[in-house]
């Protein structure tokens, strides 16, 4: 499991910080990133993929395919802090060739007078677009996890508020929000206290946090709306459930894709 910051209620993280790594993303905390030049250059995988599993971080994932772990963050446009959830589809190659040095010329060719002809460089890659909810509602029916009032809401660019937080009363049923296969279920990720993790396709992932006690297990298949957990305080000070969605790993607003009620 990779890094993660703690959710929108100031509960303690554990900090970590090890020298001489640009990005060390521990298994099951939260780290501080410190940048620094990375030595050697990344050897690209041009069409290859690979899928993150239970105990991967992204210095793991990169040093094992002999990237780096900033290339790799890169390529799959992780910004920080860099999470990564298990199930999560990453490429070992960026989008396009723009802005590579050009190969060196010969040795011992001379310069022509007249300078060649401009070759066509090919076009930047853009950045995939945001999912509006109408695009998520054709293929996810995504359905509300708890009944009760909004405590915090998700706010861009904030770490610390990377979902919703929801007041409900201690042992009120946890509802998965959509069809999909559980992916995490433990105690591991400090703040999140009892966290499940259902995935529901290649792009998006669901995350129900605080729960007292958790009712489905890794690998097991969900439907949208089946009982997974039971509210909790498990890493909170009150009885509340915090949940994320996120897309290709980078969370999103949930109350953009949730029913409006």
């Amino acid at each position: 499991m990779s890094n993660v910051r703690a959710p929108a209620t100031p509960f303690p993280v554990q900090a970590a910080l090890v020298a001489l790594l640009a990005l060390l993303l521990t298994a099951c905390a939260s780290s501080t990133v410190t940048r620094t030049s990375a030595a050697g250059g990344s050897t690209p995988k041009y069409g290859a993929t690979t899928v993150v599993k239970r105990g991967d971080n992204l210095y793991r994932i990169a040093t094992n395919n002999g990237i780096s772990t900033l290339d790799l963050a890169a390529w799959n446009n992780i910004p920080p802090p860099y999470t990564i959830y298990p199930g999560q589809r990453l490429k070992l190659y960026p989008d396009s060739n723009a802005g590579r040095m050009p190969p060196r010329s010969t040795a011992g060719t001379r310069p022509s007078s007249t300078p060649p002809a401009a070759r066509p460089q090919p076009p930047a890659s853009r950045p995939a677009p945001t999912p509006t909810g109408k695009a998520v509602a054709n293929s996810i029916k995504w359905s509300w996890p708890v009944d009760g009032n909004l405590l915090s809401s998700y706010r861009d660019g904030d770490p610390t508020r990377q979902g919703i937080d929801i007041a409900a009363t201690g042992g009120a049923p946890v509802r998965a929000t959509a069809d999909g296969t559980v992916v995490y279920s433990g105690s591991g990720l400090v703040g999140y206290g009892e966290l499940i993790i259902i995935k529901h396709s290649d792009q998006w992932l669901s995350a129900y946090g605080h729960n007292r006690n958790r009712m489905v297990n890794e690998g097991e298949l969900v439907k949208g709306g089946q009982q997974i957990a039971e509210v909790g305080r498990s890493g909170a000070s009150r009885d509340m459930l915090h949940f994320e969605i996120r897309y290709n790993g980078k969370p999103v607003d949930p109350l953009l894709y949730l029913p409006k009620r």
